[in-house]
């Protein structure tokens, strides 16, 4: 009887170590996937737990894939993912990242369509243009729709009630219809004239009046949060710098829409300059939150950022010569042209833009780039920061149609150096009164020429 019970003793303990090999051979045997964070949100340390929460899901949902976790200090991450890839040790993945920082490795990253093609992955759960804002004209289809941030027009409905003015047009394609009832089409020409009507000096003139005193601005009609020389270029058109051959070039839209905000600046005054700009007075560069601007362009994140305590409202963009756009600010997740595992890799990504995107969303903040989940989103997002406002989200959701592509954060030709080329070529703009815009232009783009001339020897 001892040794019956020894054998169905040592027979159970042989059953119970081989089911502990096979257990650990099948997890040794699981793809390793290396998913790199670091480049956008996600390095800093409140996010940490729940970005491992995600992970430690993905891992029991399957056992042929390990996904590993790996966080880089925002500070330190570009030059640590440069010298993995340089070295032949490229992460799989790589994200969350917006466009700056996915151009800043320009070439590093996997054609997704051959994978898309083989899996069936679903591409119609995404706008169109959201999947066209991922395709680069050298890579192909680099990335796929994850958090998206739409721009569009905010108002301050109380400065327009105030003035006796109509509000702006509620749909895309619509017109603008004046205090008079005359229907004018909704276009920068439209703002200008609405906008110097909705500036006004310290005695009350508004920028029509020949009273009117641009030493005393209380109140200005427009304005880009935050905008800069290729931001305010894509009020008109989507453009870029890099020309044919690498050559630089500044796109006829873009000079046209430098000279409407010089102008507007300068001249006509329904615009602030940098000095107004940056002061008190519109809350130091956070013209939303002053409440002194009537009608300003950012994007959906601004509203998660700014506190606005008065009635306002999100409106459509203006067109430019029939065509409208609205700047767009989006991250993804890429697969880097290193992967060892691309197949695997590929299988992770869909798993964080489908599956994972309200948990991930949660943690980074952004609108769903899933049309179906972006109703819930936005209903919650605005009643839970202004619940004294009813905004119109339809807009937000038309401008994503609208999105700038080429984006004006992308791929230039030495990158730092020549974002600091046109830093200073809008910061000179936006300081002094009396320029030439056309030999201001002229001269950055002989500066941008020796730029990248010099990067691409």
């Amino acid at each position: 009887m001892k040794k019956l019970t020894k054998l169905v003793c040592s027979v159970a303990f042989m059953a119970l170590a081989a089911s502990m090999f096979t257990s650990c051979g099948k997890k040794n045997q699981r793809v390793k996937v290396r998913w790199f964070v670091g480049l956008g949100a996600g390095s800093d340390e409140p996010t940490f737990a729940p970005q491992k929460a995600v992970v430690d899901k993905f891992n029991k949902s399957q056992d042929k894939i390990e996904l590993v976790l790996e966080i880089v200090d925002n500070g330190q991450a570009f030059q640590t993912l440069a010298t993995q890839i340089s070295g032949g040790n490229a992460p799989d993945i790589c994200g969350p990242v917006g466009i700056r920082g996915r151009d800043s490795f320009k070439g590093a990253w996997l054609d997704l369509e051959p994978l898309v093609k083989e899996t069936n992955f679903d591409l119609s759960q995404f706008d169109p243009s959201m999947v066209e804002f991922y395709r680069d004209p050298d890579d192909g289809l680099i990335g796929l729709p994850f958090g998206i941030y739409p721009s569009y027009m905010y108002v301050n409905k109380e400065i327009f009630e105030e003035a006796g003015i109509p509000l702006p047009p509620k749909n895309y394609g619509e017109k603008y219809v004046d205090e008079n009832g005359k229907e004018w089409t909704w276009d920068f020409d439209c703002v200008r004239r609405i906008g110097m009507k909705l500036t006004v000096d310290a005695n009350g003139n508004d920028a029509t009046d020949p009273q009117f005193d641009p030493e005393n601005i209380v109140q200005w009609g427009f304005g880009i949060v935050w905008g800069d020389a290729r931001g305010y270029g894509t009020l008109f058109e989507p453009g870029t710098f890099v020309g044919p051959g690498n050559k630089a070039q500044i796109p006829d839209a873009w000079l046209d829409a430098w000279k409407w905000t010089y102008d507007g600046m300068w001249k006509d005054h329904f615009i602030p300059n940098a000095p107004y700009g940056d002061s008190d007075i519109l809350s130091a560069g956070s013209w939303g939150e002053s409440g002194k601007i009537a009608m300003f362009q950012c994007h959906v994140w601004y509203s998660g950022y700014a506190k606005m305590d008065y009635q306002w409202d999100v409106y459509p963009m203006p067109s430019y010569k029939g065509k409208t756009t609205a700047k767009m600010h989006a991250d993804t997740f890429e697969i880097t042209k290193g992967s060892k595992h691309p197949k695997e890799a590929f299988e992770v990504l869909t798993y964080l833009v489908t599956t994972a995107s309200d948990d991930l969303l949660k943690i980074y903040g952004g609108m769903p780039a899933i049309t179906s989940k972006q109703d819930a989103f936005l209903d919650s997002f605005f009643k839970e920061r202004y619940p004294h406002v009813t905004v119109n989200t339809k807009v937000i959701k038309d401008s994503v149609a609208y999105a700038d592509n080429p984006n004006h954060e992308s791929w230039m030709p030495s990158f730092q150096e020549a974002s600091t080329c046109y830093t200073e070529f809008w910061t000179n703009l936006t300081n002094n009164p009396g320029l030439n815009v056309d030999e201001e232009a002229a001269q950055l783009k002989k500066n941008l020429d020796v730029i990248f001339a010099a990067a691409t020897k």
